[in-house]
């Protein structure tokens, strides 16, 4: 429909009752619209005469002498559509005549060139013949006739001379132009930019704004741009603000500069009119990033973090009391007369289990070792398992509790914000912070001006925004006289910092400084020097900084980049800090333990997961190795005057692998680029590939956290097998830093010989292309691999024994016992199973809800949530989704909402049917012995006490609305007479 939010349609038996847009995360209504407009699915029809034409006219094309080996041809022949259709969609039409771009445009065109078309279009239509004829005899996807689906450049030549044709020389002098070009009375802005390194920085507009004699119009990207473009401007002069462009051209407007929100690009200079964009001004690109979607306002950390992948069939989950089994699915059974859904389980020796779908909050998806053993029904095993676990918990709970305790006590730095200079330098930032970016910013400065020492981890994509959270924290160290130091995996990504910290402190009185082995020893000596004096204020560097031969006069903050990078001897010394200086980690995809540390609030997190404006996600493709796919991707990444990295991750061999792509590829200019080259030589390699001196990189995984390339948007990465989950996304992220589409081509052997761990990390990176997915990836990574202990370095333990969600559960449950300052007993690692029994169905029918998936997904909600106003709110929702609720799913939510009331009074089941039922009650009852004693002698036909925690009901109600009522009525009655000790 060529909207960015999807739309639900409501009706009343065949009419349109209601439209709505909603939000595609929650699912729920945001307005009602009037109308919609649906545009075909596709540009070609797929009746039965377009498919019966596209199989006559097929054969005729290709002449295939087996149709059973022909993909395509048996794909559309069975009425379904496969990707790569398009470049066959003539063939559904009769004669394969279809319409061009000249077809739709308007007689009076005028067609404006800044390149010689002709030429262009002969080569471009060279380079997809001699493609087609490379694929004709491709089975699964043979080239069909250029001419069919292209323009020729001679036809192509015949229809752009129909129209009025400008040429136009931008920036050539006027030797090299035809001698019959007119010059127009246009030229580029001079140079206008803001100069910090002068006193007076507005100098160079200043001369111009006094010596040019016709108006000016400054143009700016948005609102906030537009505020702070005025506070640039108010020494020299106070522009009019004007509501669009086109008023600044009016007779009207006499004033001599303007101001006004508009998307140009590049400015230009008449002798009339001049107009000054934004980046002409500052000297660096603005790009203004749109308000985040509904999508991603709605992001849940908590969400993504608990609920890691939808549950399929055949995978394994955990059963809190019985172990480690399959799910089989969902099963209506009926039961004594009554209706009901359950969860199907298999355990050992094909045992089956169904669990009631009020007791989803008893299953957890299991994430720890491959393929782990069933659990037999009856066995003790799983009691041990889980007993050994518990033990190994309590210990970690305890421990936890200590660096808490320590995180508590010790008392770290305030740090004190200086309003007016934090905005300075917050107004230096080229771009509009997303809302994540702000709520990390915010939660980082929270953290430093508390006396607790920060431990806080920014999880974000590349190019996110994570770098200027670091910058503004380094910025309040440093004016609070402390030092910040930036731990970096590789001397690459130093020198980069280096430069980035530079700039963005330009107009402070920082002192900045790297170390690396890119100085001399002389260098470094004096860089260590002024560190122990306090002349250096913020320090890059490798993990020297972290040597004993360091010593820093006033550590603050220290900033952790791409901690993954490091080794356990880094990380255990970083760890030692933390008690006394404070902690900002920056990732795209944090290592399991990591992640485990921050799922259970050891450390704090941010997530990063608005991409920045324009930027499109990389897509990635799992391939066998092929020097055709090779050159294919290489040559068309050149074609549009882009750079490839290629990763060949074995120095030995890395040489010959550069002479085979120069062999293949002879038009390319490659370099080659590993860590064994020596300092300077890679240096200069990398500096050269960033000024497009060579258009191909061959090297290994150095590149990983390397220097930024805005033209690189193709990387191929020979053996993706065998790198890791988080290596793989971290140099993806290499290519697509512009608003180029980027490509990333992950090469692997014949599937048949891949690991099935290999497998799971390819289809994992492959199916996450969406921008910001580094975090979902770090959870399949955690999944993959095993969450790791999180006291110590061991990778595996209790958590793969009884799974990372139960693991995490327990031990959350463990440690909120210990810091309210309770015993810590094997009932607090139980979640507690209130049975509610009203031989009433509910359930979410199948007519009522479809999708199975579905279904369970909304199960698993009602059953997690803790409060009656978060039924409320979902019951809201699935109305809005689903329409009203039939009387079944009413019920699930009537006793949903009686089991959190029961939780509360300190009940354990409640069961009543057609004559007489009965409450049983836990050890410890909330409700005030009082009103049971009246209950009792009120009315003593209906209650009496059958024993010490049990009250026997005896009353006859058929029907189950009424039955579920009453009880409703007597738990809210016990609720109204709730004691909190007892």
């Amino acid at each position: 429909m060529g909207n960015n939010t999807p739309f639900r349609l409501d009706f009343f038996d065949d009419e349109v009752e209601n439209i709505s847009v909603i939000d595609i995360k929650t699912q729920r209504s945001i307005k009602k619209v009037a109308s919609i407009k649906i545009l075909p699915a596709h540009e070609f029809p797929t009746d039965n005469e377009a498919i019966n034409t596209f199989r006559k006219q097929y054969r005729e094309e290709f002449n295939p002498h087996d149709l059973t080996l022909h993909n395509i041809y048996k794909t559309i022949s069975e009425k379904s559509l496969p990707a790569g259709i398009e470049y066959y969609f003539p063939l559904f039409f009769e004669n394969k005549e279809t319409a061009n771009i000249f077809d739709y445009l308007p007689s009076d065109t005028v067609v404006i060139t800044t390149t010689n078309v002709v030429h262009a279009t002969e080569d471009y239509y060279n380079e997809i013949l001699d493609k087609a004829n490379r694929y004709r005899s491709n089975l699964d996807h043979p080239s069909l006739s250029p001419q069919y689906l292209f323009l020729k450049p001679s036809i192509a030549a015949e229809y752009l001379n129909k129209y009025p044709l400008i040429r136009c020389y931008p920036n050539e002098s006027v030797q090299t132009a035809p001698k019959d070009a007119k010059k127009t009375d246009s030229e580029a802005v001079p140079t206008v930019a803001f100069n910090h390194t002068l006193t007076d920085k507005l100098a160079p507009l200043t001369e111009f704004y006094n010596s040019y004699k016709g108006k000016i119009l400054i143009t700016v990207a948005s609102n906030g741009r537009l505020e702070i473009m005025l506070e640039f401007l108010k020494p020299l002069v106070t522009p009019k603000i004007l509501s669009s462009y086109e008023e600044f051209f009016n007779d009207d407007c006499k004033e001599k500069i303007a101001i006004t929100i508009a998307p140009f690009v590049k400015g230009v200079k008449t002798s009339k009119y001049t107009i000054i964009t934004e980046t002409e001004l500052l000297g660096y690109s603005y790009t203004s990033r749109k308000k985040r979607s509904t999508h991603n306002r709605n992001f849940n950390v908590d969400a993504v973090i608990k609920n890691l992948t939808e549950l399929k069939i055949g995978e394994h989950i955990v059963h809190e009391q019985y172990g480690i089994c399959e799910f089989i699915g969902l099963k209506t059974l009926v039961i004594d007369n009554v209706k009901g859904e359950y969860v199907s389980l298999k355990f050992q020796n094909e045992a089956t289990m169904y669990v009631p779908i009020t007791s989803l909050h008893l299953l957890s998806r299991y994430s720890g070792a491959p393929n782990p053993t069933l659990s037999k029904l009856g066995g003790d095993a799983w009691k041990k398992a889980r007993k050994k676990a518990t033990d190994k918990i309590r210990d970690v709970a305890a421990n936890l509790l200590d660096i808490y305790a320590k995180r508590q006590i010790k008392q770290g730095f305030e740090y004190k914000v200086d309003k007016d200079e934090y905005a300075k330098f917050a107004a230096g930032f080229g771009y509009k912070p997303t809302e994540d970016q702000a709520k990390a910013i915010n939660a980082t400065l929270n953290d430093m001006r508390s006396s607790r020492p920060m431990d806080r981890l920014i999880c974000g994509d590349v190019g996110f925004g994570k770098t200027e959270v670091a910058m503004r924290a380094a910025f309040v160290a440093i004016h609070n006289n402390k030092q910040v130091a930036i731990l970096v995996p590789t001397t690459l990504l130093a020198d980069q910092h280096y430069d980035n910290f530079r700039d963005r402190f330009a107009n402070t009185a920082a002192n900045i400084a790297v170390l690396s082995r890119f100085k001399s020893a002389k260098e470094q000596r004096e860089t260590i020097a002024d560190i122990a004096s306090g002349k250096i204020d913020i320090i890059i560097g490798t993990h020297k900084l972290l040597s004993s031969t360091i010593k820093y006069k006033d550590l603050g903050l220290l900033i952790v980049d791409e901690e993954h990078r490091f080794g356990v001897r880094q990380k255990e010394q970083i760890k030692k800090l933390r008690s006394n200086v404070d902690i900002l980690t920056m990732t795209a995809t944090p290592i399991p333990r990591t992640l485990n540390m921050a799922m259970n609030s050891i450390r704090d997190l941010s997530i990063i997961a608005t991409p920045p404006a324009k930027r499109l996600a990389v897509k990635t493709f799992v391939h066998e190795l092929e020097d055709d796919l090779i050159k294919e991707a290489v040559l068309r990444e050149l074609k549009r005057g882009g750079q490839c990295y290629y990763l060949h991750n074995d120095v030995e061999s890395i040489n010959r692998c550069a002479d085979h792509i120069a062999e293949i590829l002879p038009e390319a200019k490659i370099a080659v680029a590993h860590a064994q080259l020596p300092e300077k030589e890679l240096e200069h390699i990398m500096h050269d590939f960033y000024h497009q001196r060579y258009n191909v990189l061959v090297t290994s995984t150095i590149i990983e956290t390397g220097i930024d390339v805005p033209t690189a948007n193709t990387i191929i990465i020979e053996r993706a097998d065998k790198l890791g989950l988080a290596q793989l996304h971290q140099l993806r992220g290499r290519v697509g830093r512009s608003h180029h589409q980027a490509y990333a081509f992950l090469l692997t052997p014949p599937a048949n010989s891949l690991s099935e761990d290999s497998k799971k990390r390819l289809a994992a990176i492959s199916n996450l292309e969406e921008l910001g997915s580094g975090f979902i990836l770090a959870t399949q990574d955690l999944e993959i691999r095993g969450a790791g202990e999180i006291l110590g370095s061991e990778q595996s333990g209790q958590i793969q024994t009884i799974g990372f969600s139960l693991y995490s559960e327990m031990l959350e449950s463990a440690v909120k016992t210990l810091q309210a300052g309770n015993k810590l007993t094997d009932e607090d690692f139980y979640s507690k199973d209130i049975n509610i029994e009203l031989h009433a169905p509910i359930l979410l029918p199948d007519n009522y809800i479809y999708d199975v998936n579905e279904r369970l997904s909304i199960y698993k909600r009602i059953s997690s949530c803790i409060t009656k106003n978060e039924l409320d709110e979902l019951k809201a929702e699935i109305i809005d989704r689903f329409g009203t609720l039939p009387s079944e799913a009413q019920n699930l939510f009537i006793i949903s909402n009686m089991k959190l009331i029961c939780q509360k009074l300190g009940i354990d089941s409640i069961n009543m049917n057609v004559k007489y039922g009965n409450i049983k009650f836990a050890d410890k009852i909330h409700i005030k012995f009082e009103y049971l004693t009246g209950l009792f002698t009120s009315q003593p036909q209906i209650f009496k006490p059958d024993s010490q925690n049990k009250i026997k009901i005896t009353k006859e109600i058929a029907d189950k609305d009424e039955r579920i009522s009453f009880i409703q009525n007597l738990l809210n009655e016990m609720l109204e007479n709730y004691e909190e000790n007892i």
